[in-house]
């Protein structure tokens, strides 16, 4: 058997990204080693402020991860066991494991097949008395129709949640997401498009009474110390991720443009390719590519033949959650043929904000080779 080729470049590159904020980084977390003050030290409220202040919400609520933050809006919202959440099945398990854990049951809608967003105009024949809440998912990093989705929950008195942990830093109709509904989630695991050194996550809100019950929520329901108002978690954000993350924004808003450059980059450059599609990127909105995915009309023979030339990929998402072995049951036998076609056949390229032009073309031109 041959040796695996080398590495052209690894799937994302976060030590390039540290070379470059080395001294930031090491500054903010020294101070946060002098001070002691590990949990619920002043970098909270300091990056609370300052995401606030990007997105435009007027409420930022960090907590311990993007699940977390999923499962503290949903608590904040008071879903309760029997309550329906509508959302998408194609999309990381999170999405739907925190409905289930609070015994709500997550009703599933097809996506759009040139986004693999959910499909708004599927969201209302879904709706029923038990409805609660919608949940779409800004996937790959562009959000979802958000307008439209709200609109239907207007009308339906539904709460909206946008599960934005691929998309912090992509905008919709020049709003930012995060600051799109009800209530914004979104991740700042390493590999996210702003991610810290571990796990983290924030909410967002411009409602004030919402802001502190998911403030509450993430310190055990605490409104005051050992005084406990609501049932909550053990959800805070620590200290030193929050520093890390800080010194992370003074490069944010360069990343955003450097991911957007990449990635239209690759759709220039693939578009031409056949066996491969690119996905679409509505006019009306931008993404940060978290991931860089297209459809390949024979994935294996692709995934192979990249890895024989040293281009790692990865499959966001292989298996539909309606077909997963612990969320079969939600599906209700429903067939959502786009979801279950996406899933055959998305791949995800290398994708970060620094990865050099001469690095991309030797990726699609490995491409090229892997399909012809």
């Amino acid at each position: 058997m041959s040796a695996p080729a080398r590495m052209i470049t690894p799937f994302v590159d976060l030590k390039v990204q540290y070379a470059a904020l080395r001294e930031s980084i090491h500054a903010r977390m020294q101070k946060v080693l002098d001070h002691g003050q590990f949990i619920m030290g002043p970098e909270v409220g300091e990056l609370e402020q300052k995401l606030a202040a990007l997105t435009g919400a007027d409420h930022c609520v960090t907590c311990a991860s993007g699940t977390e933050a999923l499962l503290i809006a949903l608590m904040a919202l008071d879903v309760k066991p029997g309550d329906e959440v509508i959302t998408t099945p194609f999309t990381f398990v999170a999405t739907a494991e925190v409905m289930v854990l609070l015994g709500a049951r997550p009703v599933f809608v097809d996506v759009e097949p040139d986004t693999c967003n959910i499909d708004a105009a599927k969201i209302e024949s879904a709706i029923t008395p038990r409805t609660r809440a919608i949940m779409p998912v800004s996937l790959y990093g562009q959000p979802a129709d958000m307008d439209e989705i709200n609109a239907v929950a207007r009308q339906h008195g539904l709460a909206v949640i946008e599960d934005a942990a691929q998309s912090f830093g992509a905008t919709y109709k020049g709003r930012q997401s995060c600051n799109l509904s009800t209530i914004g989630c979104t991740s700042f695991f390493p590999s996210k498009p702003l991610g810290c050194y571990g796990d983290g996550g924030a909410l967002f809100t411009n409602d004030a009474k919402l802001a502190t019950a998911m403030r509450e929520i993430r310190v055990h329901g605490q409104s005051g110390r050992y005084y406990h108002t609501r049932v909550g978690l053990g959800g805070r954000m620590d200290t030193l991720q929050c520093a890390v993350v800080l010194a992370k924004l003074g490069r944010f808003e360069w990343e955003v443009r450097e991911r957007e450059r990449v990635g239209r980059r690759y759709d220039a450059t693939l578009a031409e390719i056949a066996g491969v599609k690119t996905l679409a990127v509505r006019p009306d909105r931008t993404s940060v590519y978290a991931q860089y995915t297209v459809l390949a009309a024979d994935r294996d023979r692709l995934q192979a033949g990249l890895q024989a030339r040293g281009v790692p990929t990865a499959i966001h998402y292989p298996t539909p959650l309606h077909r997963q072995p612990a969320y079969a049951a939600y599906g209700n036998g429903a067939q959502l043929p786009v979801s279950g076609n996406l899933a055959a056949h998305v791949i995800s390229l290398p994708m970060y904000p620094d990865l050099p032009a001469e690095l991309q073309d030797r990726i699609v031109s490995a491409v090229r080779q892997a399909v012809s």
